[in-house]
């Protein structure tokens, strides 16, 4: 009962329940990286590429299997360089965590103290009083490990049990980066060698590559789809202007 309204205070798990009830949910998406970057950065790296370099060699008037060939050649090699990079980045990004992590670790062996005052200061900054603050720092600090994962959430903004994983960000991007690749390719495989088709499966695979990022990541659709499409656009027409100048060139 509260004394103040008269009121009975309503039990933890009804509050829940009636919560619930109503819509309230905390699942959250993966917002760590571990997949999505590399398989969204891996498909449109492979998509883009592959089609700004089928525009260059067409623009050039390279024939047909040659553009195969050359367009096979950027797929492999593009798709284990991407997975390759993933792979070591991600590996460096880890170690780098693990090191900062041991340093925290031998700061809470050798000055727990000071750790864990350090600790009541962060409770303080988000509005505890002193008093709660210290007893709430002395009751993380019980637990070894639950301090240093409170400690290195806070300093370097990471959870050091939650890292990606470099073998699946390495395995998403080389198979996104030959998914992407492969796509402006595909007129060329089916008996269409024509320049045309190319770009027009490629506009098609990028705006709905963007408007499928919309979708995941809570913004407009259209939006994404549509800058995603112009900023391959650019790309393309670029390399297809770089492409007619060299081919108009040597063809002189």
């Amino acid at each position: 009962m509260n004394e103040e309204t008269g009121e009975t205070a309503e039990p933890d798990h009804a509050v829940g329940s009636a919560a619930l009830a109503a819509g309230w949910s905390h699942r959250h998406r993966d917002v760590s990286g571990g997949w999505l970057r590399p398989t969204v950065f891996g498909a449109v790296d492979g998509l883009v590429t592959n089609a700004s370099l089928i525009a260059g060699l067409g623009g050039g008037g390279v024939p047909a299997h040659t553009v195969v060939l050359s367009g096979v050649a950027a797929l492999v090699a593009g798709a284990f360089s991407m997975g390759t990079g993933e792979y070591v980045s991600v590996t460096n990004q880890n170690e780098l965590v693990h090191a900062e992590v041991a340093v925290e670790r031998r700061m809470h062996a050798r000055f727990p103290a000071a750790e864990q005052a350090e600790l009541a200061e962060t409770f303080r900054s988000y509005g505890a009083d002193r008093e709660t603050a210290a007893r709430m720092a002395a009751a993380v600090s019980q637990d070894p490990d639950t301090a240093l994962r409170v400690h290195t959430r806070e300093e370097l903004g990471i959870d050091p049990f939650e890292l990606p994983s470099a073998v699946l960000a390495s395995v998403s991007s080389l198979i996104a980066f030959s998914v992407g690749a492969l796509v402006p390719l595909l007129p060329y495989l089916f008996g269409l060698p024509m320049l045309a088709a190319t770009l027009g499966v490629a506009a098609v695979a990028l705006g709905a590559g963007g408007m499928a990022v919309g979708r995941l990541t809570g913004r407009p659709m259209l939006r994404s789809g549509l800058r995603q499409l112009a900023l391959g656009a650019v790309a393309v027409g670029v390399t297809y202007a770089v492409g007619s100048l060299i081919g108009g060139s040597i063809a002189r």
